[in-house]
C-alpha cells in the first residue's frame, strides 16, 4: 500500500517522488526500464546541461506559447535553484560563455546516485521493469516481471515522457489510455530534430565537418549556432530551435557569410576575375572551408548568383523521424489540467514533465521545465493527499 505512486522515473518522476517523500507520504515510483532515468543519463554524455543561468523573462520566454502556463512552476524553481538543488547533491557547477550550466564532472551519473540515495534514506521505494498498462476499476496495473500487479495508492503522478527515444523509455504509449479516458492530448510531433537531406555523392568526404560562422533560417526563426554535416542530413543545436517552424512547412537557408556585410559582399563579388572559378573565390576571398564551399555547390545550379550565399536554400530539408528528436512537442493538454497539474477528470492523477504539452530548444530549459513541473505536481499531490485524508 502506497499513499503515493509515480509512474516513470525520469527527471519529473523523482522530482515528484521527493516532494510527496518530503510531504510526509509513503512513494512508491514504477519505472517501465530496468533501470532509472536513462534518457537523464544519455543527456549527461554530452555534458548535462542542467540549465540557463540567465534572467528570468529571458528564461521563460524560451518557452513560447507554453511561457505563460509554465511561468509559477518555473518561478518557483528556475536556473537559480536548478543549480542550488545540484549543488545540495554534491555536485560541482560551472557555467558556459554562454550561460549554460554544466557540473564540473560534465556526466550525469554522480548527481544521479547522490539523487537516489538521497530518495532511498527518504523512504522512497522503486520497482523497475514494471510497465504501466492503464487502470482497473480504478487500480493503476503493470506488467511486472512477476506478472500482472496492481497498486492501491491514493494519488498518482504520471512522468511518463514524450515520444522520443522510445529505446530510453519516451515511447508515447500511455497516450491511448489516457485518450480512453477522455483526456484531450495534442498529437506529438518532434521537437529539437535534426534535418534529413537527400545528399548526393559530392558531399560525402564533407561528413562529420562542422558548419560554423552561419545563420540559419526559417519562417521567422533565426539560429547563429552551428550545424554538422551527417550521413543523413544536418545536425545540431543551431537547428534545433528552428523545428516549429520548420514543422508548419517553413523553408529552412542558411547564411554562409552572416559576419560579412552587405557592402563588402557586394564588393567582392563585383571584384571577382571572370577567370577564377567559383570554388577559388569562395576559398581565397571568403575564406570558406571545403565544407561550407561543398554545401553552395550542393543546393545551386551551374551558374547561380553569388548573392545567394547570403540565403543558400537547403533543398529536400526535412525533419527527422520523430523517435531520433531529442524531445516531442505534444501530450497531455493544458485544458485538461487544472493549475495544480491534475487531470480534471481523473481526480487525484496528476502529470508532469514532458509528457505534457510544452517545448523548447535545448540550452538546459528541456531539464529546468521536467524538473519544475515534477516538483509542483508532487507539492500539489501531496497538498490533494492532506485535503482528502
Amino acid at each position: 500500500m502506497a499513499q503515493a505512486l509515480v509512474i516513470g522515473g525520469g527527471p519529473a518522476g523523482l522530482m515528484a517522488a521527493e516532494e510527496l517523500a518530503k510531504a510526509g507520504h509513503a512513494v512508491l515510483v514504477a519505472e517501465a526500464k530496468p533501470s532509472l532515468a536513462r534518457k537523464f543519463l544519455m543527456a549527461g554524455k554530452s555534458g548535462l546541461n542542467l540549465t540557463k543561468d540567465e534572467p528570468f523573462e529571458a528564461l521563460i520566454s524560451s518557452y513560447a506559447e507554453a511561457a505563460d502556463w509554465l511561468r509559477p512552476m518555473i518561478a518557483e524553481f528556475d536556473a537559480s535553484d536548478v543549480q542550488t538543488w545540484a549543488q545540495g547533491l554534491g555536485q560541482e557547477l560551472f557555467t558556459g560563455s554562454t550561460g549554460r550550466v554544466f557540473p564540473k564532472v560534465m556526466k550525469a551519473s554522480p548527481l544521479l546516485r547522490a539523487w537516489l540515495e538521497r530518495l532511498g534514506a527518504a523512504g522512497v521505494q522503486v520497482r523497475t521493469r514494471w510497465r504501466w498498462v492503464g487502470w482497473d476499476d480504478g487500480q493503476p496495473i503493470f506488467d511486472a516481471p512477476d506478472g500482472r500487479q496492481g497498486i492501491n495508492a491514493d494519488v498518482t503522478v504520471l512522468a511518463l515522457g514524450g515520444a522520443s527515444w522510445a529505446r530510453l523509455g519516451s515511447d508515447g504509449t500511455w497516450a491511448p489510455v489516457l485518450r480512453g479516458k477522455g483526456v484531450a492530448l495534442t498529437p506529438f510531433a518532434p521537437a529539437n530534430s535534426a534535418i534529413s537531406v537527400d545528399w548526393s555523392p559530392h558531399m560525402q568526404p564533407h561528413f562529420g565537418a562542422a558548419l560554423k560562422s552561419v545563420r540559419w533560417m526559417a519562417g521567422e526563426l533565426e539560429s547563429r549556432g552551428e550545424a554538422v554535416v551527417s550521413a543523413t542530413g544536418l545536425e545540431g543545436g543551431g537547428l534545433y530551435s528552428l523545428t516549429p517552424a520548420l514543422r508548419a512547412g517553413a523553408g529552412l537557408f542558411v547564411d554562409l557569410v552572416p559576419d560579412v556585410t552587405e557592402s563588402a559582399l557586394q564588393a567582392r563579388i563585383e571584384a571577382k576575375n571572370a577567370k577564377t572559378t567559383t570554388s577559388q573565390w569562395l576559398k581565397k576571398s571568403l575564406k570558406l572551408p571545403p565544407q561550407k564551399i561543398a554545401l553552395f555547390h550542393e543546393m545551386t545550379q551551374r551558374g547561380a548568383e553569388l548573392t545567394a550565399l547570403r540565403r543558400l536554400p537547403i533543398l529536400g530539408a526535412g525533419l527527422r523521424p520523430m523517435d531520433e528528436a531529442i524531445s516531442t512537442a505534444g501530450g497531455v493538454a493544458r485544458s485538461a489540467l487544472n493549475d495544480g497539474l491534475m487531470l480534471t477528470g481523473c481526480p487525484g492523477v496528476f502529470c508532469a514533465g514532458e509528457m505534457l504539452d510544452w517545448e523548447a530548444p535545448t540550452g538546459g530549459y528541456l531539464l529546468t521545465a521536467c524538473l519544475a513541473t515534477g516538483r509542483w505536481a508532487g507539492r500539489n499531490a501531496a497538498d490533494w493527499l492532506d485535503r482528502t485524508a
